[in-house]
């Protein structure tokens, strides 16, 4: 970092560029969802997806970042992977929610997310069929941007009981770890008032963070399926942590919920057995 340039300031240069990015990258999954979808390969089974749009958006989002932030790296999901000289790492999905995208239903979006020195301090997921834009910098808060116009999102330190909390999840790809997962989510479900299964993590991070969801779990994620989203969670005063412990990391349970539902949260999955092998 410069001399005399604050973190705050970094920062909120990163959320500036990230914003552009992921609405230009936006309005291209919009375009191609007026085209045939077509799938471009299938990574860890048949119903992970790719599509030519992922493809072409994580390409759209490296290029305008090349051009704006020359020397910082770049982790895409489909494969984008560049050095950083600057100490800033962008973590990109060019859409989280693929199946969702791909069958034209409500629940995808973009999430770009800076990194300096390691640590997230600007990301942006951006909504384009439903028209939500989340936006985070580190200790500048996090914001929800619509037709209704811009919102600070600050979730309350306290809310109603674990019985009363609507829970977000996420499952995996592979059949045998789907079925675990299918038994944890029934002891879950019966302890809460009820489940949604989004589609996105990102939005569902989102979700935590606009009050949407009162926690989410899901185990199995990439960096770049949570990068954003966690930053805005936190900085809109959620818990974010992990089941197991340690960092978020693909062999891990990400727990988000409000910050007087972690606790309660953690113990019900553990009594529903998340955590174990193949959950």
């Amino acid at each position: 970092m410069m001399a005399g340039v604050s973190n705050v300031t970094v920062a909120a240069d990163l959320l500036a560029v990230a914003l552009d990015v992921a609405l230009e990258a936006g309005a291209l999954l919009l375009e191609g969802q007026r085209r045939e979808r077509v799938v471009a390969a299938t990574k860890t089974s048949a119903t992970d997806l790719v599509t030519e749009v992922d493809q072409a958006a994580e390409a759209l989002v490296a290029d305008r970042l090349a051009q704006r932030r020359p020397g910082d790296g770049l982790v895409g999901e489909e494969g984008g992977a560049t050095e950083s000289t600057t100490g800033v790492v962008w973590v990109v999905d060019p859409i989280d929610g693929t199946t969702n995208y791909f069958y034209g239903y409500p629940g995808f979006c973009v999430s770009v997310a800076a990194e300096l020195n390691g640590r997230p301090v600007a990301a942006v997921v951006h909504d384009p069929q439903r028209g939500d834009t989340f936006l985070a910098s580190l200790g500048g808060g996090a914001f929800l941007r619509n037709m209704l116009g811009e919102r600070r999102l600050e979730l309350p330190a306290t809310g109603g009981p674990l019985e009363e909390s609507l829970v977000g999840t996420g499952f995996g790809y592979g059949a045998e770890r789907r079925k675990v997962q299918g038994a944890i989510l029934a002891g879950v479900l019966a302890r809460v008032r009820d489940i949604r299964r989004g589609g996105s993590a990102a939005l569902d991070l989102c979700s935590v963070a606009a009050g949407r969801l009162d926690a989410y779990y899901e185990r199995g994620l990439n960096h770049w399926d949570h990068a954003g989203g966690i930053l805005i969670a936190e900085e809109a005063g959620a818990a974010v942590t992990t089941l197991e412990g340690g960092p978020p990391t693909a062999d891990r349970t990400i727990v988000a919920a409000r910050a007087d539902l972690m606790e309660p949260v953690l113990a019900l999955l553990r009594q529903a057995g998340a955590g174990g092998p193949m959950a």
